[in-house]
């Protein structure tokens, strides 16, 4: 029997905008394509088939998370499968461009796309000599290709023109031929918006601009003018995926503090993380605590603005999944969780224990003359933006408070992002700001006012 399309389980984690794919080999076992350490929903995928994984496969040293391969050679066995460039520090089989791996039916031809990183391999799936898809991780993605400067800006240009040649490759594919891609909407390695993960060659062909650039040096331009900035996280875990995450030999967990031990950690370097919503944070929350709120971008936040050598403490909600925080830390490397608040604010206040609170107000309550601040991405800004709002990116605030004007409302697309600004604002001893619960829309409603196209100022 040959392979159908029900065999290829993608499991997209949506909030680092990335996908793992599952796929059933027929026999009982597996094949796991850029899994990572946060493994239940690949062991969930697993368990309703009755599958075991026996191949855990890396496109590339990923930065944005930390691989689950070491995790399922450890617990299942698994033969780790990689790029022998990748020079990893731990048992795996190291592939170069052509090498083939019988997966027992079907096999998979390692296809070398340098671009995103130096050592990046496309993985090509093979049912005789039929091609049905391609592992293409950041190489070919839906409608663009992955970012090239995670090396340094000095690199992004020569990795451009290396992803160029890697496209042109992949493009040579039957028209037919899936292309999966590890990376897709609402990652910071440069995935557009849009539904559509997975896709084909031919559809590619006609729609990915890149591929329609005329020559390399129009490719090269088209491809760097896109980057943005990307989590201060990346640079650390390249590395780290090199060398192996560490095994975990049983789930990790979230111990209860007190308040004593919750303000001594404070005492010592440690910081307090309030992931309830913004509102709660607004009504009442620890003196210089983090607000970032537990949902599925918490880790792209977390992995932003805190180092992850610091003890960390969090305040949640009754009802939050102390599990989903845990792991959400650990898929990018922070395992310093001292515990949570056992009790949360109602703890806190009953020891007598100081609160602070910060003004969170509708667009119809903020006065038009306070000075605005953007808090979004700068494509975000650029797309429409408020009137005079000065633009200054979440991720850059902690080195630019100063930048902040006095008695500011600081907005972003909801009123999360800018709710963590007036935390970080709160914590450097800023003066108290207001943060816009709505987005640009609508201020510029409550105010009438027109929304503005442009580069950020």
């Amino acid at each position: 029997m040959g392979f159908t399309e029900d065999q290829l389980i993608p499991l997209v984690d949506t909030g680092l905008g990335n996908s793992t794919y599952l796929v059933d080999l027929g026999d009982g076992r597996a094949l796991a394509v850029d899994a990572g350490r946060d493994l239940r929903a690949v062991r969930a995928a697993a368990r309703r088939r009755g599958l075991r994984v026996a191949y855990a496969a890396d496109t590339h040293l990923h930065a944005d998370f930390l691989s689950g391969a070491v995790q399922l050679a450890h617990d299942e066995g698994a033969a780790v499968l990689a790029s022998a460039a990748g020079r990893r520090a731990f048992p795996h089989r190291g592939l170069a461009d052509g090498d083939e791996v019988d997966l027992g039916g079907l096999t998979l031809r390692a296809l070398a796309t340098p671009g995103h990183t130096d050592e990046h391999l496309a993985f090509l799936l093979l049912d005789g000599a039929r091609e049905l898809g391609v592992f293409t991780g950041g190489s070919l993605i839906v409608g663009s290709a992955a970012r090239t400067d995670l090396l340094g800006t000095g690199r992004a240009e020569e990795l451009a023109r290396a992803q160029y040649h890697s496209l042109r490759r992949l493009a040579a594919l039957p028209d037919a031929t899936g292309v999966w891609p590890t990376h897709g909407a609402g990652s910071f390695c440069s995935a557009p918006p849009g539904a559509e993960r997975t896709t084909t060659i031919g559809a590619q062909r006609q729609a990915n601009a890149l591929l329609a650039a005329p020559d390399e040096d129009a490719f090269v331009r088209r491809l760097t003018a896109g980057l943005g900035t990307y989590p201060a996280y990346f640079t650390r875990l390249t590395e780290r995926n090199r060398r192996g995450p560490g095994v975990l030999t049983a789930a990790p967990e979230l111990p209860a503090l007190d308040p004593a031990r919750v303000r001594a950690l404070t005492g010592r370097g440690g910081r307090v993380v309030d992931v309830r919503p913004s509102a709660s944070y607004a009504c009442g929350h620890v003196p210089g605590s983090l607000s970032i709120p537990l949902r599925a971008r918490f880790a792209t936040w977390i992995g932003w603005l805190l180092p992850d050598d610091v003890p960390l403490a969090f305040v949640m909600d009754e009802g939050q999944d102390r599990g989903e925080l845990v792991w959400q830390s650990f898929k990018i490397g922070y395992e310093r969780l001292a515990g949570r608040l056992d009790g949360g604010m109602r703890a806190w206040t009953a020891a007598g224990l100081r609160t602070a609170t910060t003004p969170y107000v509708t667009p119809d309550r903020t006065a038009a003359t306070a000075p605005y601040v953007d808090v979004r991405q700068e494509s975000e800004y650029t797309a429409g933006h408020v009137p005079g709002a000065l633009s200054l990116e979440l991720g850059a605030l902690p080195s630019r408070t100063a930048d902040v004007p006095r008695g500011a409302v600081v907005a972003c697309a909801r009123g999360q992002r800018a709710m963590t600004a007036a935390s970080v604002l709160e914590a450097a001893g800023h003066p108290g700001v207001t943060v816009l619960r709505g987005g640009p829309s609508d201020y510029a409603a409550a105010h009438g006012l027109r929304l503005t196209e442009g580069d950020a100022r």
